[in-house]
């Protein structure tokens, strides 16, 4: 048995004997790895992934151009990595789906981290609710700062109505890692609302993410 080979033997028999902490970072991208590239030591390539973008969470959100021009990887490699964070974000939304989301916070707030704690850039979602608070639609509204330049109050609560949704959340994340909420962020909540109220559409609250925080807004008092 060759060095590399026994090396991705005992990462196999420590991964499924170990437990959850049982591979460092670099140790699982390691791992995710080896499905793309047959042979060879992957160590070097993920140590590298690492040092480039910062973190396992950030690598594996990376950009796919970005990722296949790292040293040592290709379109193969950075689709394996892909692959993993389609389904870390489908396992996080099964848990929100046809559930009442708001007595399901937790699941709700892992939904939303996986899919933007570690964007490099502001994006802001309105999540639909139905009249037993059931996700309808998770809505992509844009990239950019929360203001009404790129949200506007009445095309929120309108394609509510369209949906014949009951209620909204809105959600965006600051790349920065601080999820304290700033003037506009209130500013454009308390429109938001205004606007729902005046149509029958409750907004429940205003979740901001950070880098392993969010600010709830209704928590706080702001709504």
């Amino acid at each position: 048995m060759s060095t590399a080979t026994g090396h991705r033997e005992r990462l196999r028999q420590r991964l499924l004997t170990g437990g959850a902490e049982a591979l460092a970072d670099y140790e699982v991208l390691e791992y995710l790895l080896f499905a793309a590239i047959r042979r060879g030591d992957t160590k070097p390539i993920a140590k590298a992934l690492l040092a480039r973008f910062g973190s396992l969470a950030r690598v594996l959100e990376a950009e796919p151009a970005a990722l296949a021009k790292s040293p040592g990887m290709g379109e193969a490699s950075a689709a394996a990595l892909k692959a993993v964070a389609l389904a870390a974000r489908r396992m996080a939304r099964s848990e929100v789906a046809d559930r009442p989301v708001i007595s399901n916070w937790q699941a709700l707030i892992d939904y939303l981290s996986t899919d933007m704690a570690n964007l490099t850039v502001e994006r802001v979602r309105v999540l639909y609710l139905d009249t037993k608070n059931r996700l309808v639609q998770d809505h992509h509204v844009g990239d950019g700062s929360i203001d009404e330049a790129a949200i506007h109050p009445r095309e929120v609560i309108r394609r509510g109505l369209d949906l014949g949704a009951a209620a909204l959340i809105l959600v965006h994340n600051h790349p920065s890692g601080s999820p304290e909420p700033s003037k506009a962020d209130i500013a454009i909540t308390h429109r938001i609302a205004e606007a729902g109220r005046l149509l029958g559409i409750t907004v429940h609250d205003h979740v901001i993410i950070g880098h392993g925080r969010h600010v709830s807004l209704k928590a706080q008092g702001l709504i």
